[in-house]
């Protein structure tokens, strides 16, 4: 993981130098000039590699927890395993000892001439019942061979297989980070060879292309009324318990993989704020949106998860009033953006079936200084 924190170094100090203004250079050494359109499509170029980072983070998230799942799975194929084979060991001692005893055995008179020939009538009656048991004890023996022997077979193949595909997940959960640290390395790459000048000028288009987007949807009613007009929507107890804990992150960095204390990508954010209020969310955001319950934006309250981009590959927390709390990308940190600063899909409620507090009982979180300072898109 060291070439990711690498990566994720360069970044945030390109980061940092576009949140600094930038001072022109001097005439003796202009900075090179981008032909026209030429930063417009460096911010795309920037932002689909980080996209495709953050893409590359939930499927290997979604990699790692299934291979945790198989990980137990081929754990339990092995104890079987184990217990057929006592099974089938103790089956086979049975088996052993009764072979040893027909062998040593002499030929018995039937039971029907023990009874006529027997001076002891009742005696011969008795010891026919325990032969009877005895043969009957020997089927079951043989039976139970066999069935150990099954069970036996079956558990080495379902071992195997579970084996198999334990193999398979860790080998996609190693392409997906390969993956993701590629995408970093190019963006690196395109970072270093940029100047301050145009750094600059990447942060001023992405700020005004995120003021227009979010403009765009207040104008298209898709939020509901908003400002002073807007009917103040409240949480449940437990979406105001996430919201807060979601609130207490800003300013941790983002972090490829993490789920806190000290670092979050955007799912480890919203799945630990809602773990924080007792709720449980799937770990990724593409499960987060298939699982949970669908929310119209304009419906929101706080504490909401909002889903971006068309595979489901960024989430944030709902804060209110068209702002959301995120992780936003490799080289950023927890911060409060618009919630249109990335492409949106739709929205989703973990606790659907919650009571909503009251607006005298709910208390918006207070956010602290420069909450949302930083780049609030995949850029």
């Amino acid at each position: 993981m060291s070439r990711l924190r690498s990566a994720r170094a360069t970044v945030a100090a390109a980061a940092a130098i576009t949140a600094l203004t930038v001072v022109p250079t001097s005439a003796a050494t202009p900075p090179a000039a981008p032909e026209p359109g030429g930063v417009a499509a460096l911010l795309t170029q920037l932002k689909t590699l980080y996209q495709q980072a953050e893409a590359a983070d939930e499927a290997y998230n979604a990699t790692a927890q299934a291979l945790t799942k198989q990980r137990a799975v081929a754990d339990k194929a092995g104890s079987g395993l184990d217990r057929a084979r006592a099974a089938l060991d103790r089956s086979r001692g049975a088996a052993g000892a009764l072979a040893r005893a027909q062998y040593r055995g002499t030929p018995e008179l039937s039971g029907y001439l023990q009874l006529l020939l027997g001076d002891d009538p009742e005696r011969a009656v008795e010891e026919q019942h325990m032969l009877a048991r005895a043969a009957r004890g020997n089927v079951a023996t043989r039976a139970r061979l066999v069935s150990s022997m099954r069970h036996a077979d079956t558990a080495v193949v379902a071992t195997r297989t579970a084996l198999a595909k334990q193999q398979q997940l860790a080998a996609r959960k190693k392409q997906q980070r390969d993956s993701a640290e590629a995408k970093l390395r190019q963006v690196e790459a395109l970072l270093a060879g940029l100047s301050p000048d145009v750094l600059g000028r990447l942060a001023a288009l992405d700020r005004s292309g995120t003021d227009k987007a979010q403009q765009d949807l207040v104008d298209s009613g898709a939020l509901g009324p908003q400002g002073e007009a807007a009917k103040t929507a409240t949480p449940t107890a437990a979406g105001a318990a996430a919201l807060r804990y979601a609130v207490a992150q800003i300013g941790k960095p983002y972090e490829w993989g993490a789920t806190g204390p000290g670092a979050f990508d955007c799912s480890g954010l919203t799945s630990q704020a809602w773990a924080h209020a007792g709720v449980h969310v799937p770990r990724t955001s593409q499960q987060q949106w298939h699982d949970l319950p669908r929310v119209p934006l304009d419906r929101l309250r706080p504490g909401d998860l909002v889903v971006y981009f068309p595979k489901a590959t960024h989430v944030a927390v709902y804060l209110g009033h068209g702002k959301v709390v995120q992780a936003p990308r490799p080289g950023g940190h927890v911060k409060v953006s618009p919630i249109a600063a990335n492409p949106l899909l739709g929205a989703v409620r973990p606790d659907a079936s919650g009571t909503v507090l009251s607006p005298a009982a709910y208390r918006p979180p207070r956010l602290p200084v420069g909450a949302g300072t930083g780049s609030d898109a995949d850029l």
